[in-house]
C-alpha cells in the first residue's frame, strides 16, 4: 500500500484553519449573523391564490413597494404562499401588502393567516440554540475521552468546534439568513463531523498499539491513507445529495442544504487535518493508548 503523506502538509492545513478562524470570529464580530425570523422576531402572513403563484413577481412587487427583508416562500402547494416579513412590520401592515399582491394580479388571493412571534421568543430560541450547540461539543469530549483518550478528545472537540466556527462565519460572510434549519444542519454537522473523527481515530488507536516501531506521525499517515476511501465514498455521496437539495430543494430548505453542505466539506477536511494534527501537537504515542497489563501476565496475555 502507498502511503500518504497526509503529515508533511499539516503545517499549510494549520495555516489555513488559522486564517480561516481569524476571518470568522472576525466577520462574527463586525457583521454579526443575519438572524432570521425565528431569532429576531416578525410577522409571518399566509396567502393562497387561485392558481399557480408566480413567487418571482412577488418578490419583486413588495421589493418596488418598499417591503425589505421580505422573504417569499412555497408553502405545500404551488399556490400556497408564505410571506415573512421582519420585525417592525404590524399585522395592519401584513393585511395592506395582501392588499398591494392582489392589486397586480387578476387571480383571486385569500389571507389565510397572520401571525406575530415576538422578540422574546427570538431571544428564548437563539439562547436555547447555543446551549444546544455548547452542550453537543461538551458530550462529545466526554465520549471520546471515556471511549478513547483525552488527547483523542481534545483533538475532536477541537474539530468540531474549528466545524461549527467555520460554518458560523461563511453564513455571517455572506450574509445568509440564519435560522432554525441552520441550527439544525450545524448540529447535524456535529454528528457527522464527529463520526469521521471516530473512523480516523480508531484507526489511528489500533495502528499506534500495532505499529509499536513506527513514528506517531508514520502512523498517522498510515491510518489516514487506510480510511481515506471509506471518507471520500461517504463525503462525496452526502455532497451530491446536498448540492441536489440546494440546488432544487426552494428556498424553504436552501439554508439548512447549505449549511450541510459546507459543514460536511469542512467537516471532511477537519477530520483528516485539524484533528490527527491536534494529536500530534500535544504528543501522542503508543504509551497513551496501551491496553494495561494485569499483574502476573505478559503484554500477550501469557502467564508469567
Amino acid at each position: 500500500m502507498n502511503v500518504l503523506p497526509f503529515m508533511k502538509w499539516r503545517m499549510l492545513a494549520a495555516g489555513f484553519s488559522l486564517v480561516a478562524m481569524l476571518i470568522a470570529v472576525g466577520s462574527l464580530a463586525v457583521n454579526q449573523l443575519n438572524w432570521g425570523l425565528d431569532f429576531t422576531g416578525g410577522t409571518l402572513v399566509e396567502i393562497e391564490y387561485s392558481d399557480s403563484a408566480d413567487l418571482d413577481k412577488i418578490r419583486g412587487t413588495l421589493d418596488t413597494q418598499g417591503y425589505e427583508g421580505a422573504v417569499v416562500v412555497s408553502f405545500g402547494t404551488d399556490r400556497d404562499v408564505l410571506v415573512r416579513l421582519p420585525q417592525g412590520y404590524s399585522d395592519d401592515e401584513g393585511v395592506a401588502m395582501v392588499d398591494v399582491l392582489r392589486s397586480v394580479t387578476d387571480l383571486e388571493v385569500e389571507l389565510r393567516r397572520i401571525e406575530f412571534v415576538g422578540p422574546q421568543v427570538g431571544d428564548e430560541l437563539r439562547e436555547q440554540g447555543g446551549l444546544a450547540m455548547l452542550l453537543a461539543l461538551g458530550l462529545v469530549m466526554l465520549y471520546v475521552g471515556f471511549r478513547f483518550q483525552v488527547k483523542f478528545a481534545v483533538g475532536a472537540v477541537v474539530a468540531l468546534a474549528h466545524d461549527v466556527l467555520f460554518v458560523l462565519g461563511f453564513f455571517s460572510l455572506t450574509g445568509i439568513e440564519f435560522d432554525l434549519t441552520v441550527l439544525a444542519a450545524i448540529l447535524a454537522v456535529i454528528g457527522y463531523s464527529l463520526n469521521d473523527t471516530i473512523v480516523v481515530a480508531d484507526r489511528i488507536r489500533e495502528n499506534l498499539r500495532k505499529l509499536r516501531r513506527t513514528a506517531p506521525l508514520d502512523v498517522i499517515n498510515v491510518s489516514l491513507t487506510e480510511t481515506l476511501g471509506r471518507t471520500l465514498v461517504t463525503s462525496l455521496t452526502t455532497l451530491l445529495v446536498l448540492v441536489a437539495l440546494a440546488v432544487f430543494g426552494g428556498d424553504m430548505i436552501h439554508g439548512f442544504a447549505l449549511a450541510l453542505l459546507v459543514g460536511v466539506a469542512i467537516g471532511t477536511y477537519s477530520s483528516i487535518y485539524v484533528s490527527a494534527t491536534t494529536l500530534l501537537a500535544m504528543g501522542v504515542s503508543k504509551d497513551d493508548v496501551a491496553i494495561p497489563i494485569k499483574e502476573g501476565l505478559e503484554e500477550d496475555g501469557s502467564q508469567v
